[in-house]
């Protein structure tokens, strides 16, 4: 008994200093991630006049970045897999920083649609490069926890990147530049310092971490090889063939197409009720941090209690209530009100799905299944605005757009249902 207890406190011990070595720099990697993709949707406010993109042009720009991020995604997960994730995070993050400050430059829809796809392929194999990273350093019990904790940047990207692109906005006509071309210069550098701080302070593996005690170190890797026994694929191929990666792969989809489609277009669903543009900047970030505190709050109860099945059906329900919801009561309030309850319910749902992998891959098969289940399902993320763009160059209203995304979780939510059945 004394040296269990010895040992889970050297291994809470070790994940307590993983977390602050690690996610810090992983969160505020993501954080710029999610700005410099998605403060396009702020840009829009002064770009779309500028350079004369419609609609629906727009919606085919914002999401193209993910049909090259999509294709990519596996091929860059297993180079990290093989080379290590210091140096391929660095890489990542310097190169998409300069593909998002180039977006500064572009001139019309195609040079848009260019700069899109670059920074797509560039930023491919991030997000679930990290997911498999976590699960290398952070034992089952303390994982879901420190996924939210990462994916809080999904959130608190809009939180802090809104009001601030808004504010950049301002320096309109400032050296020559306009505020939108500003605005994408400035959140594109900072990926670029990420990446040279990521060279420096990652570690590959718990073995190379300095900052963990022998005995930490120790004890650590022995919990993480005792949950490696229960799992059973390890080859890449088989887990792709996996039903239940097959399934998770469509549930991603679904809720990605609701999370991108009320992200992108936020700020100019907001500009319809006739309200300035840094007042749009303001009020497109509340919802975020509503989200914030609902998804952490959410990860917390599925890490005590458990039922990950059920909880993703009910964070799918609530996107797809919101959603409609959003389109029935029209006052500027009751949208804000409504779009917050959707993007609640998508992004908790994204934090309980990608914990679930790792319950039945481990290794390789664990960092090409996870990339495979982002890479498909982050298609959702192309899909999603466009859908919303082309509904509304069809009916002249975003109402179309929201009962689609809507009926796309209800599908999800009854995939979701089956999981357990196959399991």
């Amino acid at each position: 008994m004394a040296d269990t207890e010895a040992r889970s406190a050297l291994v809470a011990s070790a994940v307590a200093k993983n977390t602050r070595r690690l996610l810090p720099l992983l969160v505020l990697g993501y954080l710029f991630n999610n700005i410099d993709r998605s403060s396009v949707g702020i840009a829009a406010l002064q770009m779309n006049r500028a350079i004369g993109l419609s609609p629906s042009q727009f919606g085919w720009g914002a999401g193209i970045l993910f049909v090259s991020y999509c294709v990519l995604e596996v091929p860059s997960n297993m180079i990290m897999y093989r080379f290590g994730a210091r140096r391929w995070f660095a890489r990542i993050m310097i190169t998409w920083g300069v593909a998002a400050a180039s977006t500064a430059f572009v001139v019309g829809p195609y040079s848009f649609y260019l700069v899109r796809l670059l920074l797509g392929a560039f930023e491919s194999g991030f997000f679930p490069g990290v997911i498999w990273y976590l699960s290398i350093w952070f034992p089952v019990r303390s994982r879901t926890r420190a996924l939210a904790w990462f994916m809080a940047a999904t959130p608190l990207s809009s939180l802090i990147g809104n009001p601030l692109s808004a504010c950049l906005l301002q320096m309109d006509g400032l050296g020559g530049l306009a505020g939108w071309q500003w605005m994408f210069v400035l959140e594109g550098l900072p990926a670029c310092l990420l990446g040279l701080l990521c060279f420096v302070l990652l570690a590959d593996k718990p073995t190379e971490a300095s900052w963990l005690t022998p005995g930490e170190r120790e004890a650590l890797l022995q919990e993480l090889a005792r949950e490696e026994h229960t799992n059973v694929k390890k080859d890449v191929w088989l887990a792709i063939k996996d039903v239940r990666v097959l399934m998770l792969t469509g549930i991603v989809f679904a809720f990605t197409i609701g999370s991108f489609g009320i992200g992108i277009w936020l700020p100019l669903i907001l500009k319809t009720h006739n309200i300035s543009d840094m007042q749009v900047g303001w009020l497109s970030a509340l919802p975020y941090l509503f989200v914030s505190v609902g998804m952490l709050f959410w990860a917390g109860l599925v890490d005590r209690k458990g039922y990950k099945i059920y909880n993703l059906m009910a964070a799918l329900m609530l996107g797809a209530i919101g959603l409609v919801l959003s389109a029935v009561l029209s006052s500027l309030l009751t949208t804000l009100t409504c779009l917050t309850l959707a993007l609640v319910g998508t992004i908790s749902a994204r934090t309980i799905l990608y914990t679930m992998p790792q319950t039945f891959l481990t290794g390789a098969a664990a960092a090409g299944g996870i990339a495979f289940i982002n890479s498909v399902g982050a298609f959702g993320a192309f899909v999603g605005p466009y859908m919303v763009g082309s509904l509304k160059d069809a009916t002249g209203s975003f109402n179309a757009g929201m009962i689609g995304m809507a009926l796309v979780l209800v599908v999800a939510m009854g995939i979701a249902g089956r999981i357990g059945e196959v399991a």
